[in-house]
Formats: C-alpha cells, structure tokens, sequence
C-alpha cells in the first residue's frame, strides 16, 4: 500500500531544477489535451518509441523524450536509470524505484488545474453519464411545447422536506439520496418494475420521490408514507424522538436492498446474483465495497486474508496517526484506519502455520471501491453519550489510491479512484438524540446548497469545506464498465 504522504523519491524529484513544470506540461498536452493544437500534438507524438504501439497504458518519461508501452517503459526505466514516466490516460505517475504508482498532493493539484478547464471532464466529473441525443430525439424535443429547460442554475430537483416532528435525521438522507447522480439516473428512467403494492415497496417509494423531485416542482413535500414505512420494517428508528442520520442511511440501503430483492419483477429474466453470490441489485452496483483484512504472524510472517462487503467506512476520531498526532483532516483518519495494528499479550491470534497463538499485525485496506464512498466520522461516543466536535477538514476530490490493497503477483495497472464531494450531514448539537441534522448538496457543476428541512438556501463551496462534517459523500469520477 502506497503511503498517504506519497513517494520519497519523488519529494526530491520535483524539487530539483525544473522537473514539475516539464511534468505540468505534460500532463496538459499528453492526458488533458482539450484545445485542438495541443490535440494533434498527443496524437503526433503518442507512441511507444520502441514497439510504436498506441498501447496498453502509455507512458511518457519524465526525464526524457521517451514514450513507452506498459512493458517498454520498464525496460527504459532500468537501461536509462529513470525513475519516473506518467501514464497518458489516467495521468497517474509511476516510480521504478518504489515498483508502484505513486500519490502526491501536487499531482492532485495539477490534475484539478489542467482537467477542470476541460468542458468534457466537467460533464464526465459531475453528471456522470453524458446523454447524446439522435437526430429523431432532437426533432421530438423541438416539436415538444411543453417542456423542461435545464440549464446549469436550474432549480430543478431541489425540494425542501418537512419536518414531521425531529425528522431532520431522515431528511437529511433524503436529500444526499436524491442527489446521488448515478442513482438519479436509474430511478428518472423508470428501471424498476414492482410486483408489490407501492404503499409496501420502499423501492417504489423512492423512485416516485425521485419524479417529484425533478418535475419542476418548488413547494416542500412531506414523507409520511416513508417515515411510516421505516417505522414498520427498522423497528429500532420507530417514535417522534430524534434518531441518528447515519443509523438511517443504513437501514435504508438495507431496506432498498432487500425490497429490490423480494418485489422486483424480472421482466428481463435478469439475474440478481453473479456467479460469485454478489447481489447485483442498483443498491450494491453503487454503495458496496469490499475492506480486506490482513492478519500477519509476527513469528512465521503467515498472512491471513479476509475480505467483507461494506457499505461505509466509519472512521475513528480519536486514533493517534503514525506522526503522534491526533487526526485532523479526512486522510488522516484514513491514514489511522489503514494503519497495522500490533496484536500481542491477550490479543493474540492462533496461527494455523504455527498451530499456536502468535503476536501478528491485522492492517485494514480497501479491496475494492464502489461507485459512492461514504465516510462516517465517529462523532458519537456511545460509551460516554457525548459528542466529539473536532474539526475534521475534508477535501473537495480525493485520490482512494494510497488506501487500497497491494496487488501481489502481477504488474501494477493504474487505475483512476478520485472521487468527488457530492453531499455532506452535519448535525449540531451535543449528542446523537438531540440537536439538529442539515445536508448540503451539489447540484449541477459548481453549484451547492443547504437542506434544512424545507429551507434551500445556495451557499458556496467553501462555506461546505468549513463545516464540521458528520456524513460525507464522494461520488466516482470516472465510471468503468464491464
């Protein structure tokens, strides 16, 4: 695993003469490339100078002139004595000495710079999917004299919820729901087919929820038919006493999952499992992830494997870092989360190599990420009862790479795991049962509000940056299909 603070090598690579303006440069002409000269000039020169194949994962040197495929930018790499060369399609930047691809906040920095002046790049970051109507598509929307403008500061599918009585909680969840792109884009057309009544399917109930949201509608809803719903099948959520919002998200995505499960007709005669047991239900496909646990023996180095499915990861914030401090920022609590861990004393673990218990380390990694990341920050102490308001900042993009499990026994292949801020709860207040619970979200490209119950105000982005921080969002920014 790549470490958060990034690649030593590096550090002293980009500080040395005029080595991360050449990389700047590149990474505008070879990977971004959105003006038209700068176009034809990738396409010139985009070549391995050794096999003068376009591919697989073209990299360019960024010591020299030379451009090389995945298997020939090695060999150059070790006859040169080169160290690093950028991958022209993620613009990801390998390092020959640490074998691996490497994180770097300056790379982030440039990424953002270069790609956000991209139009094509805003479109793939925020919306997800792109629509490219036909030509008969065109001429029916021409025709169409009742219809709904979008432009980039439309209103449409903001709505304000009312507050039934301490139900900010489920508001709130509401909200970040209805704004989750690609979700969006599976309930506005229509994908699910419901054997049940809809009164009973929570499924049914949210893609409606979805319609009124974005049918151009302004006045507040209110969600009886939800809070009911919840009340009957999440027992434990039931009474007018204030809940917490990340205990209502969960059991809401396991409701969805279990309503798809059960009420969804199979028109298509479509399988909901894979053939490894995998649900395949929109609920999974977007939120679950996998976190590998690794267990190694202190006394044979036996390594001990696991992999569970999760739907979020709770971070604590109370850990110490491995520079001694308490956490300040979202990747230093990743930074904890990820960190190995010494089992010893009453701890130990019974090693089937050894065949007795052995001091090892157990070191937590993400296998594999879902399309939505969400990270809970362990503000409520549940021992004590009282609230832990630590100022926790958290950034507008986040690069998941240094987070995630080492490949073993096979070339490292960059892969793009940035993700954006999309939506974020914050709850005020002194502990979980009291206090109040608001959502921003991201509407449009840059756009952000506030949800306070059936009040939508705009605020700005740095407004969002600044506030505590309970529940955070982050939507991926290029999506990969099978």
């Amino acid at each position: 695993m790549m470490p958060a603070s990034g690649c030593e090598h590096f550090h002293r690579f980009k500080t040395t003469g005029d080595n991360l303006d050449t990389l700047k440069w590149i990474y505008l002409v070879f990977v971004v490339g959105s003006v038209s000269h700068l176009r034809q000039m990738k396409f010139c020169n985009s070549f391995c100078h050794t096999c003068r194949n376009r591919g697989p994962h073209l990299h360019a040197c960024l010591e020299c002139v030379f451009f090389g495929c995945h298997r020939h930018i090695r060999d150059h790499n070790a006859d040169a004595g080169h160290r690093f060369s950028i991958e022209l399609y993620y613009g990801q930047v390998h390092c020959a000495s640490c074998g691996d691809y490497i994180y770097d906040t300056d790379l982030d920095e440039i990424a953002l710079k270069n790609r956000m002046q991209a139009k094509k790049f805003h479109k793939r970051l925020f919306e997800c999917i792109s629509w490219d109507p036909s030509e008969e598509e065109r001429q029916l929307l021409t025709n169409q004299t009742k219809k709904v403008c979008v432009t980039p500061e439309t209103t449409i599918g903001l709505r304000g919820l009312i507050n039934l009585g301490n139900t900010c909680f489920m508001n709130c969840v509401v909200q970040a729901i209805m704004h989750t792109p690609l979700l969006r884009d599976y309930f506005l057309t229509k994908h699910h087919y419901c054997k049940s009544a809809q009164m009973a399917c929570l499924v049914c109930q949210i893609s409606e929820l979805f319609q009124q949201f974005y049918n151009g509608e302004k006045t507040p809803l209110a969600l009886p038919d939800l809070l009911h719903l919840t009340w009957t099948q999440a027992t434990h959520l039931c009474g007018h006493k204030q809940h917490d919002a990340h205990e209502f998200f969960m059991a809401t995505l396991n409701l969805l999952h279990k309503h798809y499960s059960e009420n969804t007709l199979n028109q298509n005669k479509t399988v909901h499992h894979n053939n490894t047991g995998n649900c395949l239900c929109i609920i999974h496909q977007i939120f679950t992830g996998g976190l590998q646990s690794d267990v190694i023996c202190q006394s044979c180095n036996g390594i001990s494997s696991t992999t569970d499915p999760t739907w979020d990861f709770a971070l604590d914030l109370g850990s110490v870092t491995e520079g001694g401090r308490s956490p300040c920022s979202l990747l230093d609590c990743l930074e904890s989360f990820t960190k190995a861990e010494h089992l010893g004393g009453k701890e130990q673990i019974m090693c089937e190599i050894c065949g007795s218990k052995q001091d090892s380390t157990k070191q937590l990694t993400i296998k594999t990420l879902p399309v939505v990341v969400t990270f809970q920050l362990k503000r409520f102490n549940s021992s004590a009862g009282v609230k832990i308001s630590t100022a926790i900042s958290f950034p507008e993009m986040i690069d998941m790479t240094p987070f995630m499990s080492k490949r073993k026994d096979e070339l490292p292949v960059p892969s793009d795991n940035r993700y954006s801020l999309f939506a974020v709860i914050n709850h005020s207040g002194v502990s979980a049962i009291q206090g109040h619970y608001v959502a921003f979200v991201r509407h449009h490209y840059t756009y952000w509000y506030k949800c306070n119950d059936d009040i939508i105000t705009p605020v700005t982005l740095k407004d969002v940056l600044a506030s505590e921080g309970y529940i955070l969002f982050y939507h991926k920014q290029v999506l990969a299909y099978e």
